[in-house]
């Protein structure tokens, strides 16, 4: 049905809802695999396009854990795998604090590490780096994966004055936090 909406004459598969997002960062925010590669695939969508928030939709894709969206995001070559929202937020924050663990959102992790370009430490407006929201968030997979990076602080502090330590302690957690005993 999309194929055939897309072929009428008129249809703009780019165009922007009221908060700003396009048909790719709703698509790749729910993990709609076929709808990314079919949008990807058209001349006119922008597949960088952030939204009102900043965000794009490899941090829609991130956020939600979409590690197969995340992909065929991160195949463009024109996509900033490091691009922070208005919050100041990256892929790599978004996805290191995403709530539902799983394989794929720890593979989201991995794929976003494995970029050069995508900074393991960059804080947010808040000064929270991605370890802050992935200790934050209780999730002890991107913890390990983003400690395993030299240039990771485990002791920044953020404008609250709270290290990733001090999110971890809260969701019993603080051992994953060592880089060894």
């Amino acid at each position: 049905m999309v194929k055939i909406l897309l072929g009428q004459v008129g249809v703009s598969p780019g165009r922007i809802d009221n908060a700003g997002r396009t048909l790719l960062s709703h698509a790749a925010g729910h993990g709609q695999e076929v709808m990314v590669g079919v949008l990807l695939g058209w001349g006119e969508v922008d597949p960088n396009k952030p939204d009102n928030e900043g965000r794009t939709p490899l941090s829609h894709a991130a956020k939600e854990g979409h590690e197969g969206a995340v992909k065929m995001l991160l195949s463009r070559e024109e996509v900033d795998p490091d691009m922070p929202d208005n919050e100041g937020q990256t892929p790599l924050s978004h996805a290191a604090g995403y709530r539902e663990r799983s394989a794929t959102a720890e593979g989201v992790v991995k794929l976003l590490l494995g970029r050069e370009e995508v900074s393991s430490d960059k804080p947010d407006n808040n000064d929270m780096t991605p370890l802050s929201h992935a200790a934050r968030g209780g999730y002890e997979g991107a913890v390990k994966m983003l400690l395993e990076r030299e240039e990771v602080n485990p002791d920044r502090l953020d404008n609250k004055g709270r290290t990733p330590l001090w999110y971890a302690a809260g969701n019993g957690m603080a051992l994953a936090l060592r880089r060894e005993w």
